[in-house]
């Protein structure tokens, strides 16, 4: 009996070793996300099957690192998981929404939906694009009107029909093969359609760190280094890691100790235009990135008094009445500040707004990716950030040579003197977003 026993728990040990390993299947026959059966469940485990499922609204803790804040599934994670539990040639990564998920060893083809920035950093901190098979339309517009496409042309060979909008047609996902597919953390329809799919999905979170974008994007690379362990490149990516993060973190406190001179009443008082067109304005409010980046370079959000997360409708009776002294322009929307000027979109007429009559609005810098999100110019971008505002506490700041460098130091890429130009003066097709 003991014998017979002994055999059955070995035979499921291997079949459930063999069935992880298997990549998923064209068993569901229709693309479309409305069409996947939500509810439906395989008995066999697949690669990206989440081991223990953390909560939908996962909390963040404090942890000892000094990466700041993670998930509070992550803090000691490697602690819990039997190795025994873990197919062979995988590893247990808990992403961020605390989902512990069996990750291929050797990862070569990757594709990443609806979290934007991620490709741009993907392509930069190892180097290389060549492994990125599919990303989303909107990743692809920034690609094809930034440095990212000039130093990483291999990003333009990516698919994008699998995605419209933030629907995945999992028919044509199923064609790119990807070892790993990164989604939103908080898109929770696209990780149910990826998982039951039998993809190994990731969830990166853009709004974890309270929009801090320093923060973020150091646990973004954490996150990163952690599924990329096994990599063959994972040391490009830790040293690059690391250097941006000293960068990032020493450029912020000069500034804080630059602006904490200057006085409460000479504050500038700014507004963020993430989306503009002829039949919406779109601003943030206290919890979005625009938050971060006035309260990092010594701003204030006239919008501040709007909670609601993420992206806020507003109109041009509000901004009358916030009457902001500055406006920056977001690469998320093709507008430029010629257009508030001329007053060229709609009906609006901004001429009365103190930041038009002053000709103080300003289109965000565009580099690797659009700058108004985490990414890899977050330093520069806060550099160029405070020295808009306060041009005169930032006079010795030489923007120029400070891209140059950043770029040559932690990257090691010679910009051009074209290519910096080009930073600062983006391509308005970088807005053209399915958002618009």
């Amino acid at each position: 009996m003991k014998k017979l026993l002994s055999l059955v728990l070995t035979l499921v040990m291997v079949a459930g070793l063999f069935s992880c390993a298997s990549k998923p299947t064209a068993s569901i026959s229709s693309g479309e996300v409305a069409a996947v059966d939500a509810g439906a469940t395989s008995e066999k485990p697949k690669p990206g099957e989440e081991v223990a499922k953390g909560t939908e609204d996962p909390m963040y803790v404090a942890s000892d690192t000094e990466e700041g804040f993670v998930p509070a599934d992550m803090v000691g994670a490697e602690e819990t998981v039997d190795p025994e539990s873990v197919p062979e040639g995988m590893h247990v990564v808990v992403d961020h929404g605390g989902n512990r998920v069996n990750v291929p060893n050797k990862i070569e083809r990757i594709v990443v939906t609806d979290i934007f920035p991620v490709p741009a950093v993907l392509s930069v901190f190892f180097n290389s694009a060549s492994k990125i098979v599919g990303i989303a339309p909107t990743s692809m517009s920034a690609a094809k009107n930034s440095l990212l496409s000039q130093i990483y042309p291999e990003i333009l060979d990516a698919k994008t029909d699998f995605m419209n909008g933030n629907v995945i047609n999992v028919e044509e996902l199923m064609k790119l093969n990807p070892d790993v597919v990164f989604y939103s953390e908080n898109n929770n329809e696209q990780k149910e359609v990826l998982n039951n799919a039998g993809f190994c999905a990731i969830g990166i979170s853009a709004n974890g760190w309270k929009y801090n974008c320093i923060e973020t994007l150091n646990n973004w690379l954490q996150t990163l280094t952690e599924v990329f362990m096994y990599s063959d490149d994972i040391q490009i990516l830790t040293e690059r890691s690391s250097k941006a993060t000293k960068k990032s973190n020493e450029t912020y406190d000069m500034i804080q100790e630059k602006i904490n001179t200057i006085a409460a009443e000479d504050r500038k008082k700014v507004l963020f235009l993430f989306q503009y067109n002829d039949s919406s304005i779109i601003t943030s409010g206290k919890n979005f990135f625009g938050q971060w980046w006035a309260d990092a370079s010594g701003c204030i959000n006239v919008a501040k008094e709007l909670e609601k997360d993420n992206a806020v409708p507003t109109n041009l009776e509000q901004i009358y009445a916030w009457d902001p002294e500055m406006i920056f322009i977001t690469n998320f929307t093709t507008a430029l500040p010629a257009d508030l000027y001329e007053n060229k979109i709609g009906s609006y007429n901004w001429s009365e707004v103190k930041a038009v009559k002053d000709k103080e609005v300003y289109k965000m810098p565009l580099g690797m990716y659009r700058t108004y999100t985490p990414g890899i110019d977050t330093p520069i971008t806060l550099l160029w950030f405070a020295k808009t505002a306060y041009p005169e506490v930032f006079a010795d700041v030489d923007l120029i040579k400070e891209t140059r460098e950043y770029y040559k130091d932690i990257f090691g890429v010679d910009l051009t003197d074209d290519q910096i130009k080009s930073i600062y003066n983006p391509d308005i097709n970088a807005g053209r977003t399915y958002f618009n």
